[in-house]
């Protein structure tokens, strides 16, 4: 009891958590990855994983709706402008290319670790076709938390690896056979 009010202000820690030398024991085995938005909730689907999903998938789609609505104040800026139908087209058609791949490479980083030199190459296209990517954001959502495949595949990889690695071998070390 303290002198103060009568209140402990620490817990008691068991050893379990710390080392003589006080510090938090460190995990042992292989940690998940976080996720944008979800953290590591996506593991054991707790933390609140369905409202953080229903939640991106919303606010995905609502960014997209704004986008849009923001590209069209910019076809309208161009046709007051008076610069021809060409280049209205020209627009028009660029964003669709861009949108479409920029959709096609998010999707498949949900699956695949994209290359990092190629994103960088890819970095301009996929800026100027950020609806697709949104979208995609926002379709992925609706099954699962986007990449959580990917994820949990080398999760549990690198956990079945450690597991091999830790695990004891059974038997007697006596009755081992002798190379000859």
């Amino acid at each position: 009891m303290c002198a103060r009010g009568g209140r402990r202000h620490n817990r008691p820690v068991s050893a379990a958590e710390n080392d003589p030398n006080g510090t938090p024991a460190a995990p042992t085995g292989p940690q998940p990855e976080p996720i944008r938005f979800f953290g590591t909730t996506w593991v054991d689907h707790s933390g609140g994983y369905t409202a953080r999903r229903i939640g991106v998938a919303v606010g995905s789609l609502a960014a997209a709706a704004a986008a849009c609505l923001v590209l069209r104040i910019a076809y309208d800026g161009l046709r007051i402008a008076d610069v021809g139908s060409f280049v209205s087209l020209l627009m028009v058609v660029m964003f669709a290319i861009c949108s479409s791949l920029a959709f096609r490479h998010t999707w498949s980083a949900f699956t695949t670790r994209p290359d990092p030199d190629r994103q960088a190459s890819l970095r301009g296209l996929l800026a100027i076709g950020f609806v697709g990517s949104l979208l995609a954001y926002f379709f992925r959502t609706l099954t699962e938390a986007p990449g959580e495949k990917l994820h949990r595949a080398e999760y549990d990889k690198a956990r079945e690896d450690h597991e091999k690695r830790t695990t004891r071998r059974s038997g007697n070390p006596s009755k081992k056979r002798r190379r000859s």
